[in-house]
Formats: structure tokens, sequence, C-alpha cells
């Protein structure tokens, strides 16, 4: 089941969904630590997660899915963000060196295509990054975030997705490690919790977070000259009765098989 984009919008409003922006945000920045003058592109619902990069980079576009729906960002200046189908991207092939993948993935129908239309479009030196909740946390569990819907995935296995798709894993991450509670107590120490968690918990961490390249796979190159069979019709003479000339008949038939296989070596 896919969230709304107004529900994904509302949680993010919230104090519970500001500390998850937080939290994850923290996470990504370290994995790009700096962005100038690349073109950055988030897809599914990353908004939240993009504003860091907004004037650093030299673009930041937002896409997002049509069952999802999609709203204005960034608030207050012009809009950033298109609707768009899954498994077609409105871009060209290699224009993209930043890929942001968030409350998507584990939403995904088709996410063969969908990573494929992201390699297709990622530029050879770019990176993409998965954010998709993790299957052994209390969030997974929790249907009050948008983390508990979808499809959850460990580190290991977001890795194998990606291999799967001719992306190259060069790290990962996790976050989340504060339960998904709106207490104020805990809200107040949520990155002293996502600190001790990151050393003592990391299975219980609330999503998992895969950065990768584009793999590239070179041609083994094609031989000028392929050897093939060729069917050239033969005409064999007439066996005669046996008349006493037997031999010679096994000789006329002898020169003409070793004519054909002639014909055929210096045709191949």
């Amino acid at each position: 089941m896919r969230q709304d984009v107004v529900d994904l919008h509302r949680f993010y409003a919230t104090s519970l969904g500001q500390a998850a922006r937080r939290l994850i945000r923290r996470r990504l920045r370290l994995m790009w630590s700096d962005v100038r003058g690349m073109r950055v592109l988030g897809f599914g619902y990353a908004t939240p997660y993009l504003r860091p990069f907004l004037g650093e980079a030299e673009r930041v576009m937002a896409f997002m899915p049509a069952p999802q729906g999609c709203v204005h960002w960034p608030a207050g200046e012009s809009n950033q963000v298109a609707l768009t189908e899954e498994t077609m991207l409105p871009l060209p092939d290699s224009s993209v060196d930043r890929i942001l993948l968030v409350h998507l993935v584990e939403h995904s129908d088709s996410q063969r295509r969908l990573m494929r239309e992201c390699w297709r479009v990622l530029t050879p030196n770019g990176r993409i990054v998965v954010v998709t909740p993790n299957r052994s946390s209390l969030w997974s569990w929790s249907e009050n975030t948008p983390f508990g819907f979808g499809h959850p995935y460990s580190v290991s296995q977001l890795q194998n997705l990606m291999r799967e798709n001719m992306f190259l894993p060069v790290q990962h991450s996790r976050a989340l490690f504060l339960p998904p509670t709106r207490n104020r107590f805990l809200l107040r120490w949520s990155q002293g919790i996502e600190n001790v968690g990151s050393r003592l918990f990391k299975a219980f961490a609330g999503v998992s977070i895969v950065e990768a390249g584009k793999q590239l796979y070179a041609s083994t190159g094609t031989p000028q000259h392929k050897r093939r069979l060729v069917h050239i019709p033969v005409t064999v003479p007439p066996m005669r009765p046996v008349d006493g000339n037997q031999v010679g008949n096994n000789n006329d038939l002898h020169d003409a098989l070793c004519s054909t296989l002639k014909a055929v070596d210096k045709d191949s």
C-alpha cells in the first residue's frame, strides 16, 4: 500500500517527522558532502532531504510518481517538482550526477524497470542512494509513519537489489534508532539516542541506506570472421550393378566426396 502525498506531507510536518528528517538528512549529508556543480534528482518523496543541496548543486529536481501525487516545492520559491511515471523519466541518458530514492523502492511494482531507468539517466561517475524501511526495526511495524508501509529491506538485501540492477554498492549506513514515538522527552534526546544506537544497536535502525555507483560492462568484441557451415548440393554418380568393376565405382564416389569437402572448406 502506497501512502498519498498528503499523508507524507502531514507526517513530515509533525515533531516526529521533523526528527526523522533531521536524522536521515545528517546521514545523507555525510555521503554527499560536496555536490557543487552537480545535478541532483530526488525521486519518490525526497523533498524533505533535498533542501541542503539547494544553492550548492547546479540544479536540484524532485520527481514524484503519479500514483502518489505531488506538491509544490520548495515553499515560497519557483516549483521544482514534476509528476512522472516510475519507469519513464523525462530526462536524457547520463544527465544526472546524484539520485536519491526515498519512499519509492519499497512501494514499486516494477523495481527492475525503475532501477534500470535510474541507471539510464545517471552519469558514468554518478551515485545513487536508496533509503528504505529496515525490516527488523520498530518503524517498519508502525503504521503511524510512512516507514511502516511497503516492503522493508535489510542493508544486505538492498545491496543485492542494487547489484542485480547493474549498480555497484560503495557504502551503506543506517538511521532512525529513535523509536517511532511522539514522546517529547525522547524527541528532545533524539540525536543522543541516534549516536548510541549507531554503535550498539545497528540491527534496529529505522531505515537502511545504501549508496551505489553505476556499473559499466566492457564489450568483448566480435570476431571479424566466423566459421560457418555451408550446404552445397552434390551430385553423386549412380551406382552401377556389380559387374567386376566395383573398385572403379568406389573410386568415382571417393573423388566426388573429396571435391565436395574441398569446396566447403574453401568457402568457409
